[in-house]
């Protein structure tokens, strides 16, 4: 386990990424301990933001797009030392399917039997947006992997490794020790419009680099259950290894990154996903600076409004987001938000749901103030808000090329907050630290322990919180932890025995 202040994780492989579960943060494949990290280069990303033409004309060909875009498109190939079997996210329908190729996982708890140390292989796909390197890809498609290798248009392969993963928004990040590559231009997602003609460019199948046309079907979708998603949906076909592909507009200009389809089959029926590259963007650029993910917090409850509410609250149209618990001192407590407001604008610009709210205090860099426009028992009001940062990121697991001093390795644990007793049905008679992660194939999997579970006692000493449960593992005096844990039927007692193998980092 690692230290931080709500959320922690220490990994096994030297190169990681984090789980499907709700609570798993970023993950960042840091610098070995004793060693200070270089500030890390600012992005050089090309970005084109000019407004695509939209004058009804279809062109007879897309041909020199498709030409400028390809190089910029990879295969990405991942070795794994087991299938990682996240905890099933809650809500997602069965047939939503996030996969990267042969041998890889489709959705959490959907993939094969695999024996117990083998290392599967998938296949997927990246998007170069610098040219020394830097490439967008899905969190899924490099979850758990121990090798990752890059394959360029023209031949090349380059060893990768992950510079940073996010389970929350399904992105990650990965570089290539290269100069001079073929960046494809950054264009503006957030002014695609239903119609607009778009290009899926990936790999399905592993049988080389396809190119499928079709239009934006839809904005703003929230389909997969993760905690951050403004998907764009698209009809151009997606098949297994398009996952991490470039989804481009008819300029040639990245607007996507694809990430799932809808199917009953198995197979493209027409409704594909894409990671808005504004999204993706500001996950991208948070990893490479930061090592993690850091996201604005007001610290309130919020649910969309609907007709019969929007009567009731005095509102016009079904719009906003209606504030049902504020966290006490949170800071919209201490600015004077209460339970009942109806949030209409953000910094100027209107809140069409509680989603959109979300999106857009996750933005807000923490210690920054923002104009939070209300109603309030009929009448309109401004409030300005400090916004602090998301509990549970404040800081990332770095994995290390060396073992580990500490026990429980290979679990992530969380505080237990409002968010977390919802998400696993935790009572609030229970305290401790819930387990948000457990890496398959460690000794914590194999005692049994399981997301959702709430360790309460290591070594017969009580656990207040995440932080307590960090410190008595850090410098543990033997490799054998008995914990006391509460899981749905009451509590019980396990040893996690890590005596008996430790993790092989060659294999």
């Amino acid at each position: 386990m690692t230290a931080s202040n709500k959320s922690y994780r220490k990994f096994i492989p030297v190169i990681v990424a984090g789980g499907l579960a709700g609570m798993a943060t970023a993950v960042w494949a840091g610098p070995k301990p004793g060693k200070s990290a270089a500030e890390p280069p600012a992005l050089k990303l090309v970005v084109d933001d000019t407004p695509v033409s939209r004058d009804g004309r279809l062109s007879g060909t897309y041909s020199p797009v498709v030409k400028k875009v390809v190089p910029s498109v990879v295969r990405v190939n991942v070795k794994q030392k087991a299938k990682f079997a996240s905890a099933q996210v809650p809500g997602i329908p069965p047939e939503l399917r996030r996969f990267f190729g042969p041998g890889g996982p489709e959705m959490p708890g959907e993939s094969d039997e695999v024996p117990r140390g083998a290392r599967p292989q998938g296949v997927g796909s990246g998007v170069i947006v610098t040219a020394d390197g830097y490439i967008l890809t899905n969190n899924h498609v490099v979850e758990g992997a121990e090798e990752v290798k890059v394959s360029l248009q023209d031949g090349r392969e380059f060893d990768a490794k992950v510079v940073g993963a996010d389970p929350k928004s399904d992105v990650a990040v990965i570089k290539v020790d290269a100069s001079e590559l073929p960046a494809l231009a950054i264009g503006d997602s957030e002014h695609m419009e239903v119609g607009d003609v778009v290009l899926a460019i990936g790999n399905p199948f592993g049988i080389g680099q396809t190119v499928t046309m079709g239009i934006v079907s839809a904005t703003g979708r929230a389909t997969m259950g993760l905690d951050y998603e403004d998907f764009i949906q698209t009809d151009a076909a997606i098949n297994p290894g398009n996952s991490g592909g470039a989804l481009v507009d008819a300029s040639g200009r990245l607007v996507g990154i694809n990430t799932a389809i809808l199917s009953r089959s198995g197979g493209n029926q027409g409704i594909g996903f894409a990671i808005p590259v504004s999204l993706a963007r500001d996950v991208m650029e948070s990893l490479v600076k930061d090592g993690k993910v850091t996201r604005g917090y007001l610290g309130v409850m919020i649910q969309d409004v609907n007709p019969a509410l929007a009567r009731k609250f005095g509102l016009e149209e079904p719009k906003g987001a209606l504030v049902g618990d504020v966290t006490p001192d949170g800071p919209a407590a201490k600015a004077g938000l209460e339970s009942g407001d109806v949030v209409t604008a953000l910094n100027g610009k209107d809140v069409q749901d509680s989603r959109h709210l979300k999106l857009a205090v996750a933005k807000v860099h923490p210690g920054e103030s923002v104009s939070v426009k209300l109603l309030r028992d009929g009448k309109v009001k401004t409030i300005k808000v400090k916004v602090g940062e998301l509990p549970g990121e404040k800081t990332v697991a770095k994995a290390s090329e060396t073992e580990d001093e500490g026990t429980l390795n290979g679990v992530g644990v969380s505080d237990l907050d409002g968010r977390t007793r919802k998400q696993f049905n935790i009572p609030g008679s229970v305290e401790g630290a819930v387990v948000s992660q457990v890496v398959p194939d460690s000794a914590a999997a194999e005692a049994g322990l399981k997301p959702g579970d709430v360790i309460l006692e290591i070594n017969r000493t009580e656990v207040k919180d995440a932080g307590d449960a960090v410190r008595l593992t850090e410098k543990a005096a033997e490799k054998s932890t008995l914990l006391k844990v509460w899981s749905k039927g009451g509590s019980r007692y396990i040893v996690v025995d890590e005596t008996k193998s430790a993790p092989d980092k060659k294999s």
